[in-house]
This record gives structure tokens, C-alpha cells and sequence, in this order.
């Protein structure tokens, strides 16, 4: 009974203490004259500090809903931003290979000054473009060396002639600029080509198609996939992002997502590429050059 009293006693001096009012004076020095008198409480304060701050933080809620600002907040870009940042993403892809090729055209003008190439066996501005890429780089030593064990190796391999389907043509484009971190293997359950790429790294279409499966999973992450002419089905996991929904139609070469690295299974950037032939996994290096 004594402590229920001692805590009454306590609570009731507390709110006392901040109920109790206090008055603010102001006094004409010369007459000793009261100008203005304020009472107020702590409770007072309080409540008044309360308000500004709701207050403040209403107005700041308002200029984030209503204005550009949110975009910068995670989680609440629009529609219209997200597009835009993969349409600029797209242009800067096609001006850097732009000006790789104005590069390699104006280097190989100089070769022609230089008489490194003779004029004559110039007959477009592409054949000019793709002649430091094809005949200008020697085949290093280290290539020659694989390319014969290769040959040697596959010369009597009837296995791998099998086991490609024909597909009559045909060209396949490459989905995305990289290098292969892991290839084909479908001993070991790996039915695709895995290839280490920089991330917001265009992906491309392979072959004309429509688009049947575009989703997020949790093991691939974002992944489509595109039915192609002759029984053929491309696979493109890992993706950062979706560019194309199921029903779309699609050109070859054309971008349908962005690397990325998302899914339990990925352990890096890189994108992973399947190439099935009635339903049937088929190794993509047989038709592809990454």
C-alpha cells in the first residue's frame, strides 16, 4: 500500500511539475511598465515541438511524392525513368562500338598512307573497318599451337559431328560481348554456355524468334526464353534485366535484357546461354563465336 502511494505521489508531482505553468514577462525598463506576459508549461513546449516537427515532416513527404525528387529514393523510380535509363544504356553501347569502328577506320587510313595496305584491295568502308580485326592480327603462337591439337584431336571424332543438328541457314548471332568463364558440359549438367561479361551489358537475340517465357526465379534469376525456326530454343539466364515480355517478336541481334548477376546460382556478372534442338541441349560453341 505504501508503494502504490509513493508511485501516486510520484506520478502526481511529475505532472504537476509539468503542468505548472511559468510566465514570461516583458517590463518597459523606464516605467517598470508590464509590456506583454506569456504563461506557458512545459507541456506547452512539448506539444508545440510535436507540431513543427509533424508539420515538417508533412511538407517533406509532399515535395518527395510530388516532385523528381523520389527517383532518387530506392525502390520508387517510375516506369518512364527505368526506360529511360535502359534506352540511354542501349545508346551509349551503340556509340562506343561506333566509335571502335571510326577508330579502327581511321588507323587503318594511316595504314594505306604507310603502305602497310595496298589501296587496291580496299573495296568498301566496312572491308576497311574489319581488316585490322581479321588480317592485320597474327595468329600468336599459343593459337596455332591449340588450333592444330584441335584438329587433331576432333579429325577422328565422330561423336561431335552426330551429335550437331543441322540447322540450314542460320546465323546465329553472339548474345553478349565476353569471355567464356565456363563452357558447355552436359555431363556435368551444364547445358549452357556461361559468359563473364561487364554488368548493364546489352543481350542479344541469337536468331529471330518470339519471346515464350520472360520471369524471375529464384536459382537463374531473371531469365527469357525465345522460340526460334527449326525446333530451336535460346535460354538467357541471370539477367539484370528484362527488356522483352512473353508474346514479344523479336529480330536477331536485337536487345532483350542486360547482363546482370542475380539467382542463387550466379557468382558474378556474367550471362548464361542455352541452345536446345527438340528438346534437347546442344552446345552453343558449335554454332557461335563468343
Amino acid at each position: 500500500m505504501r508503494d502504490k502511494k509513493k508511485n501516486k505521489k510520484r506520478s502526481k508531482a511529475f505532472w504537476n511539475n509539468i503542468k505548472f505553468k511559468y510566465k514570461l514577462t516583458i517590463i518597459n525598463e523606464n516605467t517598470l511598465e508590464e509590456v506583454a506576459g506569456l504563461r506557458v508549461s512545459k507541456l506547452n513546449g512539448i506539444s508545440v515541438l510535436l507540431s513543427l516537427l509533424t508539420v515538417l515532416f508533412l511538407i517533406a513527404a509532399v515535395i518527395i511524392t510530388f516532385t523528381p525528387l523520389r527517383n532518387y529514393l530506392p525502390g520508387y523510380m517510375n516506369s518512364e525513368i527505368r526506360a529511360q535509363v535502359v534506352e540511354n544504356a542501349l545508346r551509349a553501347d551503340s556509340l562506343r562500338q561506333l566509335v571502335e569502328r571510326q577508330n579502327l577506320y581511321i588507323m587503318n587510313i594511316q595504314d594505306i598512307f604507310q603502305g602497310k595496305i595496298k589501296a587496291d584491295t580496299v573495296q568498301s568502308i566496312d572491308s576497311l573497318t574489319n581488316v585490322r580485326e581479321d588480317s592485320l592480327m597474327e595468329r600468336t603462337q599459343r593459337e596455332a599451337e591449340f588450333r592444330k591439337q584441335y584438329e587433331e584431336t576432333e579429325k577422328y571424332n565422330l561423336t561431335t559431328i552426330a551429335a550437331r543438328p543441322e540447322v540450314d541457314g542460320l546465323i546465329f548471332y553472339r548474345p553478349t560481348r565476353g569471355m567464356i568463364s565456363s563452357p558447355f558440359n552436359a555431363e556435368q549438367k551444364h547445358f549452357g554456355t556461361d559468359i563473364a561479361a561487364n554488368p548493364g551489358e546489352s543481350v542479344l537475340a541469337t536468331l529471330d524468334g518470339t519471346v515464350i517465357l520472360s520471369t524471375y526465379t529464384a536459382e537463374t534469376g531473371y531469365l527469357i526464353e525465345v522460340q526460334h525456326n527449326q525446333d530451336l530454343v535460346s535460354v538467357y539466364k541471370h539477367c539484370g534485366s528484362l527488356l522483352k515480355k512473353e508474346g514479344d517478336t523479336v529480330k536477331a541481334g536485337e536487345a532483350i535484357a542486360l547482363v546482370g548477376n542475380t539467382g542463387q546460382l550466379s557468382t558474378g556478372p556474367h550471362l548464361h546461354f542455352e541452345l536446345w534442338h527438340k528438346g534437347r541441349a546442344v552446345n552453343p560453341e558449335l554454332y557461335i563465336v563468343f
